[in-house]
């Protein structure tokens, strides 16, 4: 299993976010740069980087970061947030990104999203999909749609997603566990997909618990910014 930090950027600085809501802003580091360097000296290889500026203005905001994470280390770093056309996705590539995540865009434009994975191809492009009690959540969490979760993951995988990113906003930030049995459940009905569990982890025993699972890697937020996992243990990963 991968394990896959997470930086999520308000101003340019690590911060992190309860459930979506922006007025829980907790910031953990002014330098995202020396955050992923930490990262990268345990053998950690990939980063999971959150433009949530962005997501808001609809538009890269802190493409800066994502340049000086990329040109600064040897991460593949998955970006996101704000990514809703083909200037934006094509920006992002060019300033580092190794993926892209797109989840509103999938619910909103699913036809712009849909050439994106025929152009750029599954290694390139992650499905996001967040859920409330199993229904796609768009902008940022802020709506909830009345897309069922596991045909949405289905669809786009038979339309050439590999990855999928699958948080349940429900556990996002709150250190209660993950949601291991949907991703059981997804794993069964959409076997093959590489899933990536996020959201809700808060001790190893959460991360061993989704490696017996099968998921192909777990995004780690809070849990580590928060001490109850350390920089060692998720090295035990690697």
């Amino acid at each position: 299993m991968q394990i896959i930090p997470a930086i999520d950027l308000i101003g340019g600085k690590c911060v992190r976010l309860s459930q979506g809501d922006y007025s829980s802003k907790k910031e953990y580091h002014d330098d995202p740069l020396e955050m992923a360097k930490r990262f990268e000296g345990v053998g950690i290889r990939r980063l999971h980087l959150v433009d949530l500026d962005g997501a808001k203005a609809k538009k890269i905001i802190n493409g800066e970061v994502l340049k000086r994470i990329s040109s600064g280390t040897s991460l593949q770093v998955d970006f996101g947030g704000g990514i809703q056309a083909d200037e934006e996705i094509e920006k992002a590539f060019t300033l580092g990104a190794k993926q892209v995540t797109g989840g509103s865009i999938a619910v909103k434009n699913s036809e712009l999203f849909n050439t994106w994975i025929s152009k750029f191809g599954s290694e390139k492009i992650i499905l996001g999909a967040d859920a409330k009690n199993r229904k796609i959540a768009v902008g940022g969490w802020e709506e909830t749609t009345t897309v069922d979760l596991i045909p949405f993951i289905k669809d786009y995988v038979s339309k050439g997603i590999s990855y999928v990113i699958c948080t349940d906003v429900a556990k996002d930030g709150l250190l209660q566990g993950p949601s291991s049995e949907l991703y059981q459940e997804i794993l069964q009905e959409i076997p093959g997909v590489k899933l990536i569990a996020s959201g809700g982890v808060s001790s190893v025993k959460d991360l061993e618990d989704l490696e017996k699972i099968g998921v192909y890697g777990t995004i780690v937020g809070k849990a580590y910014y928060e001490g109850r996992v350390s920089l060692e243990e998720l090295a035990a990963f690697v």
